[in-house]
């Protein structure tokens, strides 16, 4: 049976979740395509004067009308790469190639968490950008999670929380196509500023290392 025929069930509960000290270990990925400008140009090639687009995959959640990235807790049983792209496919329905230099590292806390007393209620998340090589006709949280592909000048008008822009800039300056969305970037950071969530960002490490534990 295809792959896309029946997706695997999505992983439930926080037993196998890792932990830093009190923080909870987040993976998550910035999904992307590039559409080629004509059939001359390689799919892989965005520098040097080329057409190709990028677009890139964002999620709904119940209720919003705002977008999110791939994302979820890392467990202990997988390394962070394949907790990236197992989140890719509950999520999002796709898998891809993962950079495995981080777009970057940062300690957050969502809406939902402000008023608990839980010790273990803010995340670190480590985010990859990941070219999304296949997508699945049905996914396991699809009953929650519609997709959509946009363009990044519309993601970063759509970004629920700032440090998801970050992430979307840090790929888009991986891509070497960080020009043409600038002006988008700078009036999204203006008007839309999400003030529901705290993060602060983490700077990798030279070499690009997954530093979370």
């Amino acid at each position: 049976m295809s792959s896309d025929a029946v997706a695997a069930a999505a992983r439930k509960g926080r037993l196998k979740q890792r932990y830093d000290n009190e923080f909870r270990l987040v993976a998550g990925v910035v999904p992307y395509r590039v559409k080629k400008g004509d059939e001359g140009n390689p799919c892989s090639s965005l520098g040097g004067g080329d057409t190709a687009e990028v677009e890139v995959l964002m999620i709904s959640t119940p209720n919003r009308a705002d977008m999110v990235f791939p994302k979820g807790g890392w467990e202990d049983d997988e390394d962070v790469y394949q907790a990236a792209s197992r989140e890719a496919m509950e999520e999002a329905g796709v898998k891809g190639v993962i950079n495995k230099a981080a777009l970057g590292h940062w300690v957050f806390k969502s809406k939902s968490s402000q008023n608990s007393t839980s010790p273990r209620v803010a995340c670190k998340g480590c985010i990859f950008a990941m070219e999304v090589t296949e997508e699945l006709e049905s996914w396991p949280e699809q009953e929650t999670h519609d997709r959509r592909w946009v363009s990044p000048a519309e993601a970063y008008q759509l970004c629920r929380y700032d440090w998801m822009r970050e992430a979307l800039t840090a790929l888009l300056e991986l891509l070497s196509v960080i020009e043409p969305v600038a002006a988008a970037a700078a009036a999204a950071t203006q008007e839309l500023t999400d003030q529901t969530g705290m993060y602060m960002l983490l700077q990798a490490s030279s070499d690009g290392a997954v530093a979370l534990c």
